[in-house]
């Protein structure tokens, strides 16, 4: 059998983690995850990282991998994943990969530029705006120099908006651009599989897995990170909406109702991104069985 990734990809709570544990039990391998989130070790409960049970014994790589005061992005997470990727395919003959960051998933099956690192100056000249014209100002400039990837990008997400911005006023090239280019050929197989619910059925998942947070520990969390605010890591939905009420802009209970929907907001724009792939075959979580029948079929 040719070595195969099996990627398991679609909108925030949309189930990802139990079904990739699953399929990685089903083969017995691993799964490589691709949450930009996760991947930070003071982040556990607003990035909903799998606990050791919902891992289900399968080894996951990725969570945990970094600090919030690390420098990252989706070129250096393309380059550690395939050099991990070799060394497991020496062994093993499929693994799975899951996440539902879409620059980090086309990073690995489609290849991206080597991103340029970001200079202190042209950042702080943009938080510099951010301050003192808000957040639309960087949204109308990002329009105007990249409006394929304002189109797809979580424009509540300042680390999103300013990363765009960055690239594109560095380079003098839209960052979509670096996203879009003709994809490397890789030596191994993929398989695409998305996953996602109706509307309904997703939004009132998402609903419940906020107040589920919240219960479990979202808002102490928060607050021990609230000191360091001005990271990009922390600039990210669960977070950024306590912080701003324990800055006294809002009350716990609009936060929360903030968080709920600015996360709506990002898993329509996580569909918006995949839906574009032609490669993605589309799956209810709930349907383990097909999802294995059709994996079998492929491989």
């Amino acid at each position: 059998m040719q070595n195969t990734l099996i990627v398991i990809t679609g909108p925030t709570a949309s189930g990802k983690t139990r079904v990739a544990a699953g399929l990685a039990r089903e083969w017995q391998t691993a799964v490589i995850s691709a949450d930009s989130r996760q991947m930070y070790r003071e982040m556990s409960i607003g990035t909903a990282k799998p606990r050791p049970g919902e891992k289900g014994g399968v080894t996951h790589y990725f969570i945990d991998h970094l600090s919030i005061h690390d420098y990252y992005n989706a070129s250096m997470f393309d380059h550690e994943a395939l050099e991990l990727m070799q060394k497991l395919f020496r062994g093993k003959s499929v693994l799975v990969m899951a996440g539902g960051s879409g620059l980090y998933v086309n990073a690995v099956c489609y290849g991206i530029d080597d991103l340029p690192r970001v200079d202190e100056g042209t950042r702080n000249h943009l938080v510099k705006i951010w301050k003192r014209e808000g957040m639309e100002k960087l949204r109308e400039m990002l329009l105007e120099r990249d409006p394929d990837y304002y189109r797809t990008v979580d424009l509540n997400n300042p680390k999103r908006v300013l990363k765009g911005l960055e690239i594109s006023i560095m380079t003098g090239k839209p960052y979509s651009a670096f996203l879009t280019r003709k994809p490397k050929v890789r030596d191994f197989r993929m398989i695409l599989i998305g996953l996602t619910l109706p509307r309904k059925e997703l939004y009132e998942k998402i609903n419940r897995r906020v107040d589920q947070m919240v219960a479990g520990g979202l808002v102490e969390e928060a607050r021990a990170l609230y000191p360091f605010r001005h990271l990009n890591a922390l600039n990210t939905v669960g977070y950024r909406e306590l912080f701003d009420h324990f800055s006294g802009k809002t009350g716990l209970e609009e936060a929360v109702e903030k968080i709920k929907d600015h996360t709506r907001q990002y898993a329509r724009k996580q569909l918006t991104w995949f839906r574009k792939n032609p490669d993605i075959t589309w799956f209810h979580p709930g349907n383990r069985e097909e999802i294995v029948k059709y994996l079998k079929k492929h491989l």
